[in-house]
Protein backbone atom coordinates (compact mmCIF):
# COMPACT_ATOMS: atom_id res chain seq x y z
CA UNK A 1 0.00 0.00 0.00
CA UNK A 2 1.59 3.63 -1.12
CA UNK A 3 2.36 5.70 2.08
CA UNK A 4 3.50 9.29 1.18
CA UNK A 5 5.59 10.05 4.98
CA UNK A 6 5.62 13.31 5.68
CA UNK A 7 8.00 15.25 8.47
CA UNK A 8 8.83 18.21 9.55
CA UNK A 9 9.27 20.44 12.59
CA UNK A 10 6.45 22.38 13.94
CA UNK A 11 6.18 25.82 16.38
CA UNK A 12 3.66 23.77 18.32
CA UNK A 13 1.27 21.16 18.31
CA UNK A 14 -2.21 22.36 18.67
CA UNK A 15 -1.88 24.84 16.38
CA UNK A 16 -0.47 22.91 13.51
CA UNK A 17 -3.26 19.93 14.48
CA UNK A 18 -6.28 22.57 14.49
CA UNK A 19 -4.15 23.17 10.47
CA UNK A 20 -4.02 19.54 9.66
CA UNK A 21 -7.48 18.89 10.73
CA UNK A 22 -8.86 21.82 8.08
CA UNK A 23 -7.75 19.48 5.34
CA UNK A 24 -9.77 16.46 6.23
CA UNK A 25 -11.80 16.44 3.67
CA UNK A 26 -9.29 17.35 0.90
CA UNK A 27 -7.19 14.31 2.57
CA UNK A 28 -10.73 11.63 1.62
CA UNK A 29 -10.88 13.62 -1.53
CA UNK A 30 -7.64 13.15 -2.19
CA UNK A 31 -7.66 9.32 -1.96
CA UNK A 32 -6.24 9.10 1.72
CA UNK A 33 -7.96 5.52 2.87
CA UNK A 34 -6.03 5.67 6.45
CA UNK A 35 -3.96 8.11 8.47
CA UNK A 36 -1.48 8.46 11.20
CA UNK A 37 0.15 11.19 13.18
CA UNK A 38 3.13 10.06 15.46
CA UNK A 39 5.74 12.44 17.36
CA UNK A 40 8.61 11.61 19.02
CA UNK A 41 8.81 11.13 22.80
CA UNK A 42 11.57 13.40 23.60
CA UNK A 43 10.26 15.93 20.45
CA UNK A 44 7.02 17.83 20.92
CA UNK A 45 7.99 20.10 18.18
CA UNK A 46 8.24 17.68 15.27
CA UNK A 47 5.33 15.24 13.52
CA UNK A 48 5.37 12.18 10.88
CA UNK A 49 2.53 12.29 9.09
CA UNK A 50 1.52 8.37 7.23
CA UNK A 51 -1.34 8.65 4.54
CA UNK A 52 -1.92 5.59 2.93
CA UNK A 53 -3.35 5.67 -0.36
CA UNK A 54 -4.86 2.91 -2.97
CA UNK A 55 -2.08 3.68 -6.11
CA UNK A 56 1.35 5.97 -5.68
CA UNK A 57 -0.29 8.22 -8.40
CA UNK A 58 -2.77 9.39 -5.80
CA UNK A 59 0.00 9.90 -3.79
CA UNK A 60 1.96 11.74 -5.83
CA UNK A 61 -0.59 14.00 -6.72
CA UNK A 62 -1.52 14.81 -2.69
CA UNK A 63 2.14 15.38 -2.29
CA UNK A 64 2.20 17.95 -5.24
CA UNK A 65 -1.21 19.89 -3.75
CA UNK A 66 0.65 20.10 -0.14
CA UNK A 67 3.74 21.24 -1.99
CA UNK A 68 1.79 23.22 -3.98
CA UNK A 69 -1.31 24.94 -2.10
CA UNK A 70 -0.50 24.02 1.72
CA UNK A 71 3.16 24.42 2.60
CA UNK A 72 3.75 27.31 -0.05
CA UNK A 73 1.30 29.19 1.61
CA UNK A 74 1.78 30.30 5.47
CA UNK A 75 -1.53 31.05 6.69
CA UNK A 76 -2.56 27.28 5.53
CA UNK A 77 0.23 25.81 7.30
CA UNK A 78 0.71 28.08 10.52
CA UNK A 79 2.60 25.95 12.58
CA UNK A 80 5.05 24.61 10.16
CA UNK A 81 8.70 25.62 11.91
CA UNK A 82 10.70 24.43 8.64
CA UNK A 83 10.90 22.45 5.28
CA UNK A 84 8.62 19.66 4.99
CA UNK A 85 10.13 15.97 3.45
CA UNK A 86 7.50 14.12 2.10
CA UNK A 87 8.33 10.49 0.19
CA UNK A 88 6.50 8.28 -1.22
CA UNK A 89 6.88 4.87 -0.03
CA UNK A 90 5.26 0.91 -1.03
CA UNK A 91 5.74 -2.39 0.54
CA UNK A 92 8.92 -4.04 0.31
CA UNK A 93 9.34 -7.69 -0.94
CA UNK A 94 10.42 -9.60 1.90
CA UNK A 95 10.35 -13.52 2.88
CA UNK A 96 11.06 -15.15 -0.01
CA UNK A 97 13.81 -17.61 -0.60
CA UNK A 98 15.80 -15.80 -2.03
CA UNK A 99 16.52 -12.87 1.05
CA UNK A 100 20.05 -12.93 2.56
CA UNK A 101 18.71 -11.61 6.17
Amino acid sequence: MPTLLIEHPITDFPTWHGAFSRFAERRRDGGVIAERVLQPVDDPHYVFVDLEFATVDQARAFRLFLESQVWSVPSRSPALAGSPRARILDTAPVGGASDNC
